[in-house]
């Protein structure tokens, strides 16, 4: 469902707007000024936005220049709406990156037009993005299950979500970062689709020479997502991606691979799904183990804070360790 965030300082204005919208069907946040628009934009990152000009604090010609800067791969469209109509004015709202201009008072089908317009704007962004991906993709193949990355992205977003409500963690965790590494998370292993037959679904333990084959594979991933960045420069869960893809076999006391980084220098989102990783890797069946328990997986884990786990990511684990238990049963 789209989200849609309105922005108007005006009290029957504003009301007309989110009963209009609502009628839409599409999900609403609403702000009552320019600065209160910021603030949720970047907490809730809508796919589109419809704001007045004029309003204190923070203009919406101005509002719209701060998301412009700051998006992005995640397009926002922007629908001015004002009374304003002279063409130095439309020429102003559009220079600052407006997508439409929308000239009080308007009429239902008429907004209802223009946000269909912006839908389907958004809706191109997203599947050229997704398509060319998926074309990098196409040209390997994927021994992966999709269960295990359904479980990958759930556990990487209860450890995001539990690191984000920790006061004393202080690591800037966004809802927009969470809702990243939902996405990105599943990427971790896609270099293994460059991995030899041979290696990836040889059924028993590798050879020291096997291993080595098989951890080229943290760079393969991170250079076919690569390619999506050169062409998106700008997709910032496409950068996340590739980090995660790269950097999630680091360990934090800096034994890790392919790049022996050690504590912050390991980017987050990798420290977090090596973690998720770990135990997914634990707690499911091999052909040369057996599952792990749940209290088993955890101990191990904990015993790993600060050699292979960064300490933080380790204590949020212990804090929704009952919900990793829950989501492995959820996609056994």
């Amino acid at each position: 469902m789209m989200k849609i965030l309105i922005c108007e300082d005006e009290f029957v204005s504003r009301r007309k707007l989110e009963k209009i919208i609502s009628s839409f069907g599409y999900e609403l946040l609403i702000a009552t000024d320019g600065l209160e628009a910021m603030q949720l934009w970047e907490n809730e990152r809508p796919d589109l936005v419809i704001s007045d000009w004029l309003m204190p604090g923070l203009s919406g010609v101005e509002l719209c220049r701060r998301i412009r800067a700051a998006e992005g791969s995640h397009y926002t469209y922007f629908i001015m709406v004002t009374a304003k109509q002279q063409t130095a004015d439309i020429v102003e709202a559009m220079d600052a990156g407006a997508d439409d201009f929308l000239t009080k008072p308007f009429i239902v089908e008429e907004l209802a037009v223009r946000v269909r317009a912006g839908q389907r704007i958004r809706s191109f962004h997203t599947k050229d993005i997704v398509i060319f991906s998926l074309a990098k993709l196409a040209e390997s193949r994927d021994a992966e299950t999709g269960n295990h990355l359904e479980r990958i992205r759930h556990y990487s977003q209860l450890l995001a979500r539990q690191l984000a409500a920790d006061p004393t963690a202080d690591l800037g965790i966004s809802k927009f970062f969470v809702e990243n590494i939902f996405l990105t998370s599943p990427l971790h292993d896609i270099g293994k689709v460059g991995i030899p037959d041979a290696v990836l679904l040889k059924p028993g333990r590798l050879t020291e020479q096997e291993r080595e084959e098989m951890k080229k594979h943290a760079r393969i991933g991170y250079s076919t997502l690569r390619e999506a960045l050169i062409k998106y420069p700008q997709t910032d869960y496409l950068q996340m991606g590739a980090e995660i893809a790269l950097y999630h076999h680091e360990k934090y006391d800096g034994t890790g691979y392919p790049e022996r980084l050690a504590g912050a220098e390991i980017p987050l989102a990798a420290r977090i799904v090596a973690l998720a990783d770990v135990y997914d890797a634990l707690t499911s069946q091999r052909a040369y183990k057996a599952a792990w328990p749940h209290d088993q997986a955890v101990e191990a884990i904990v015993a790993e804070s600060g050699k292979h786990f960064d300490p933080l990511i380790v204590r949020a684990f212990v804090s929704c360790a009952d919900q990793f238990a829950l989501v492995k049963s959820m996609f056994a």
